[in-house]
Order: C-alpha cells, then structure tokens, then sequence
C-alpha cells in the first residue's frame, strides 16, 4: 500500500509551501528526519535580531556557521547589532552565495573592509544590503559595487567613513541602482552621484552636507521620485536648492526640506514649477519662505496631496488662502505652531477645503 512517504521530494516541498502558517510549517519539520531536511532546504530567510542581552549575541555569532549550513537555500539574512561580529563570520555567506539576495548587517561595528570584500566576492547575485552604522569605507563599498553590479537598494546610513568616491563607485557600478538611504553620511556632499543611471528612484540623504553641485548630482540621473534632504546645511549667501527646478526632477513626487532654514521664496518657486508631479512636500521649519513663495505653491502644484508646513513663521492667512485655492487635489495639510495663522485664516480655509485634514503631527 502506497504511503505519504512514497512521495517525492518536489510534491512534499510543494505542500510544505502551500501550508498556512509558520505553526503548520514547525509541525511538518517534527513529522520525520527527512521532512525535516526539506523543511531546512525550503527554508528562505534567517533573521538575528536585535537583542540587549550580550548572550544572546555570542549564541548568534557561534551558531551562524552551523545555522548557514543548516539552510543551505537563504535568500535573505539579517543580523543586527552583533558588535562583536569579526568579519571571519561573514565568510560562512559565501557558501550561500548562490541563492543569497537580500543581507542586513546593522550595528555590526567589527566588520571592515576585508570582511565586505571578501563577502561579497561569493556572493555576487547580492540585490539589497544594508551596512547602517558600520566601519566600512569607500574601499569596501567600491569592492561591493564590483562584485555585485545587480544591486538595487544600499542603506549606509551612519556610515562616518564613506564619501563621495564610495557614492560614485555605487552610482557607475550599479547601474540597477534604485534606491539609496545615506542619513548622516557626514562625508557625502552628493557629488558621487553625478552621471547616475535613471534608475534611481529613492535617495535618503537626511543630515549630509551636501553642496548645490551634490544636489545637482542627486537629481542628475533625472528618474528620482522620493528625495529626503531633511535639515541640510546653510550655504553662504545662497540657499542653492533652485537647481531642483532645472528639469532634471520632474518626476519627483516626495520632497523632505523639513529644517532647512535657509530655503527662500527664489527656490520654491524653482521647484514648484520645476516639479509639476510633486505630490508631498515638507516644507516643516522653513522659516524664510514668505508670501511670494506660498504663492507659487498654490498657483504651480496641482499635483500635491499633503503639504507639511509645521512652525513656518512666515506663513499667514494670505498664504494658506493660496495654498487652498490653488492646490485642488491636497488632502492633508500638517500645520502647528504657524504664529501668522490667525484663527480666522484657520476657518476661512476649513471652510474652502472641507475635504482637507488639516493635521498637527510633525513628521521627522
């Protein structure tokens, strides 16, 4: 009589894969050795979180090898916050490196450029790495961008020690590339990006120093859509972000200027004709755009849905009447501490925009 053992391999992993819910899957493990292997080989994503207890850390880093060998099919592998993670322990990825995709190394502060270069060379099919808060410089990016050209999404936020020529290393050798998150990358003025492919779709640039030349580089490749630039640095006697509104950014549809101070009505205007796709914009803290500059606004951007204009001192009644009248598909406009915003400013524009949610959260 013929049993449920009697069936091959590829039927049994068809309905491992098609059973509910982690629960069924644990339970089809424990049946018998074999269903065990095949749910280790059906096995895609292994996840060390983060964990404040030291232990639990050294446990992660002496069952890796034993865990990779386990699982020989990942696809994706995080860990997160082993500090005390040498970059030997990367080595055991490469035996995964056929399948591996998708790698999430945060807070893995004792990882070098060794560690990224000798990685990366087994595991060249890498899409999506994330290396926040880590030791790496330009040598190791530049070494990743070689032996994985089909990267799409790279995170080096707090990354101290990359630059620019680590940036354009990923922006010539990635052609792929589509998104970027840099947040406080103190040695990125975004001149890397110049000549970048169209690709580029999302860019978190958060707290770098970047330059009006680096702003033009960002939007060189002219395909950008989403662009967080939240509390970049004033430039001396310019506020250098006009070049927005050259055409290059045309399909941008987020743009994050919270706290940048030095902003004026000359690049408002830039962008908000510049950008006739935009569909959010934080403007939050942007205390030197006055009444020209809200005008531009209601009279160029059709296309906005949520406008932030959080503790703008030099918004007024006046402003947000053409912020009403002028951008008709806005849905949600985030408004606090806008001191010139009298009560029946407030009113006269609920009344003219019923449908918008005037929204006091300030998002950062």
């Amino acid at each position: 009589m013929a049993s449920i053992n009697d069936l091959t391999d590829d039927i049994l992993l068809i309905i491992f894969r098609n059973l509910s819910c982690s629960v069924e899957h644990h339970k089809f493990g424990l049946t018998c050795h074999r269903w065990l292997q095949l749910q280790n080989i059906a096995r895609r994503s292994l996840s060390l979180e983060f964990s404040y207890d030291t232990y639990v850390y050294h446990q992660y880093i002496r069952y890796l090898p034993r865990l990779i060998s386990r699982f020989p099919n990942l696809s994706s592998v995080v860990l997160a916050g082993c500090a005390e993670m040498q970059d030997s322990s990367l080595l055991h990825l490469r035996s995964i490196g056929r399948t591996l995709r998708s790698l999430s190394l945060r807070c893995c502060f004792g990882i070098t450029d060794a560690g990224i270069t000798n990685m990366s060379a087994g595991c060249p099919h890498l899409v999506s790495v994330t290396l926040y808060r880590s030791n790496v410089t330009d040598v190791g990016i530049k070494a990743l961008a070689e032996s994985c050209p089909g990267l799409e999404s790279v995170n080096l936020s707090h990354c101290t020690l990359i630059s620019d020529a680590g940036i354009g290393a990923l922006s010539r050798g990635c052609p792929g590339i589509r998104a970027m998150v840099l947040s406080s990358c103190q040695g990125v003025t975004g001149t890397g990006f110049h000549g970048c492919s169209s690709s580029l779709v999302f860019v978190v640039a958060d707290c770098c120093p970047l330059t009006p030349e680096g702003i033009l580089g960002v939007v060189s490749g002219g395909g950008l859509e989403y662009l967080n630039v939240m509390g970049l640095r004033s430039w001396v006697s310019r506020d250098g972000l006009d070049g927005l509104g050259g055409g290059r950014a045309r399909n941008l549809r987020f743009l994050n200027l919270q706290a940048c101070m030095f902003v004026r009505d000359k690049s408002v205007s830039a962008i908000s004709r510049g950008c006739p796709n935009l569909e959010e914009w934080n403007l939050a803290a942007c205390h030197e755009v006055h009444a020209p500059g809200w005008v531009e606004i209601g009279s160029n951007c059709a296309n906005l849905k949520a406008l932030h204009v959080n503790r703008c001192r030099n918004l007024c009644d006046s402003g947000l009447q053409c912020i009403g009248e002028g951008c008709v598909r806005l849905t949600r406009l985030y408004m606090n501490g806008c001191r010139m915003v009298t009560d029946v400013g407030l009113e006269s524009f609920r009344r003219r925009r019923p449908e918008v949610q005037v929204r006091h959260e300030e998002f950062g």
